[in-house]
């Protein structure tokens, strides 16, 4: 536009002067060889401009034919292209439609020419994975690998399909390639957790809750629930594995684990099994005076015996401020079993059934009224244990 606006210009410019050129005319003479050229100065300027329009013209035709010898060259290429956009687009759609055969064969082709053919061969793999054609699936996968940037996300999405399959084993040599740690991606964290709980391995669950609990992988309540799950187990499992290992276990639980009920319940069983009675006593006598917990009344008939006094008299502390708790009765019935006071027996049981009546609680009291004498009472808490539903 520049261009042709300064011919523009100049040939207005020729015009507004081109009177006094006439009126003042020169000549142009041109000799070469034999042929002589004469002519008058303005008609030699008027067919230089002229030359000059017909080059530029000369030059726009020449690179107008080029351009479409070129790009007719590479037109089938920009048509592969514009049909793995296509072909992309559908498999897209039929994946929202939960059309898997549809999405697996578009996004395949997709994948040829595709602007992002990893991401089609991604998504061809979950739709071949919806339709139990693992080979397919693998194949996909292993096509997207041959991307750099795409090898986590490769196993990353393997070992979620074999979980899905169940076949834990080869998810673990998946998921151990991944190398899950602290400071792994949120989706691996979450893998590992679902596949080391179906797994059981509770240790290598263990060392990943912190991250798993600040990367906000699962809710509050469900951490919660895990993280009781898995304490229960390793410290269990370690009780069964000798005194050290008990000792191992309990000292790699955190301060505020180890003032948790129903682990010391747990450690004080444990320490029972290795003739630690007095240390498992202390404990419980230390954790009673904070809260009566139902795990620690249920396992306290199971740790002391009729000589030990110490927590009975702790306990008797309580009995106006838990004279309506059943776990707190039920264990009083056991130890007063203990001893052999029947009667003490019976009111506990007593107890128990008015503020939870359940067959399994009638049946105690009739057997404790049985050993009194009282037949008739017997019979009549045998019928109430018949006809409770619990």
């Amino acid at each position: 536009m520049i261009k042709i606006l300064a011919y523009v210009i100049i040939i207005l410019i020729g015009f507004c002067i081109s009177p006094f050129i006439i009126g003042n005319t020169g000549y142009i003479y041109i000799a070469a060889g034999e042929y002589q050229i004469e002519t008058s100065l303005v008609f030699g300027l008027l067919g230089l401009v002229l030359f000059y329009c017909a080059l530029q013209l000369t030059e726009w035709l020449i690179i107008f034919l080029l351009n479409i010898v070129i790009n007719s060259r590479y037109l089938p290429e920009r048509w592969r292209k514009e049909a793995a956009k296509k072909h992309t687009l559908q498999g897209a759609l039929a994946l929202a439609e939960e059309d898997w055969p549809s999405a697996e064969k578009a996004m395949a082709k997709g994948a040829a020419k595709g602007e992002l053919p990893a991401l089609n061969l991604f998504a061809a793999a979950r739709a071949a994975h919806h339709q139990k054609n693992t080979d397919s699936r693998d194949k996909y996968l292993a096509e997207a690998a041959k991307d750099p940037l795409a090898k986590t996300a490769v196993k990353t999405s393997k070992t979620r399909y074999l979980i899905q399959q169940g076949k834990l084993t080869e998810a673990r040599a998946e998921l151990d390639a991944l190398n899950p740690t602290s400071k792994s991606k949120s989706p691996v964290l979450k893998l590992a957790l679902d596949l080391y709980q179906l797994q059981d391995d509770w240790q290598a669950l263990k060392i990943l809750l912190p991250a798993i609990k600040k990367r906000q992988i699962i809710s509050e309540k469900q951490y919660a629930e895990v993280e009781h799950t898995t304490n229960t187990a390793l410290l269990t499992a370690a009780s069964q594995h000798g005194e050290q290992e008990l000792e191992k276990c309990w000292h790699w639980l955190s301060k505020t684990e180890r003032n948790q009920p129903h682990l010391i319940s747990i450690y004080a069983r444990g320490l029972c099994q290795y003739d630690r009675k007095k240390d498992a006593i202390k404990i419980i006598n230390k954790s009673l005076k904070t809260d009566l917990h139902p795990a620690l009344l249920a396992d306290i008939p199971k740790i002391i015996d009729a000589d030990d006094e110490d927590i009975r008299k702790l306990l008797a502390r309580f009995e106006q401020s838990h004279e309506h708790d059943v776990d707190y009765q039920i264990c009083l019935a056991k130890l007063a079993q203990q001893k052999r006071d029947i009667k003490v027996v019976k009111n506990h049981w007593y107890s128990v059934c008015q503020i939870s009546p359940k067959r399994e609680y009638f049946l105690a009291l009739a057997q404790a009224q049985e050993q009194l004498g009282e037949n008739a009472a017997a019979l009549q808490s045998y019928r109430k244990a018949a006809n409770c539903s619990d």
